[in-house]
């Protein structure tokens, strides 16, 4: 198989990745809410401004819980990834796919937030620089390495739907572990 180490390097940075992008939230998620939003309640309709604001309002060290109990999703996806690529016991590159679908989505969420909002706001520089060019690349190099197919792609699409609740389930244990 051409790219081999190809395949493997880029399956491995994804949770480096991650990390990188969201310590830009961590950074600046807490002192970003707090100074934007009245903003938010200004551009938004009212209940969207409520639910965002609530979701936000916490502590960078809530945050940092969120963020952990998310990277427990990517490294696991990563491992699994890993281990289908060698054939071995619980190797599953459909949960990697998801994962990172979903990880390429969310760089479009903050680049649709910056232009709504027309300012900077957490996690778009790393999107725009990071994320959409490594999602790109990965794609193409599974694709063309024949370890997914597009059928898979898009038979996977609909399972992001099963990880937003992850993300407000980690935001909540975040606020309740450290109150």
């Amino acid at each position: 198989m051409t790219g081999w180490f190809e395949v493997q390097t880029l399956i491995w940075l994804f949770p480096i990745l991650f990390i990188f992008h969201d310590f830009e939230e961590i950074i600046f998620v807490e002192k970003w809410i707090q100074t934007n939003s009245p903003l938010l309640h200004k551009r938004l309709p009212k209940k969207m401004a409520a639910g965002i604001v609530k979701q936000l309002s916490m502590t960078t060290a809530q945050f940092s819980v969120a963020v952990l109990i998310i990277f427990l999703f990517v490294s696991s996806s990563t491992l699994m990834a890993n281990q289908y690529l060698h054939e071995k016991p619980f190797g599953n590159i459909a949960f990697f796919v998801i994962v990172t679908l979903t990880f390429f989505l969310h760089a479009f969420m903050h680049i649709g937030q910056s232009l709504f909002l027309r300012m900077y706001t957490p996690g778009v520089f790393t999107s725009i620089v990071l994320l959409i060019p490594y999602n790109l690349l990965l794609f193409v190099t599974l694709l063309r390495n024949e370890i997914i197919t597009w059928k898979l792609i898009f038979i996977c699409v609909p399972f992001i739907l099963l990880l937003i609740p992850v993300l407000f389930v980690a935001h909540s244990i975040g606020k309740k572990v450290i109150g």
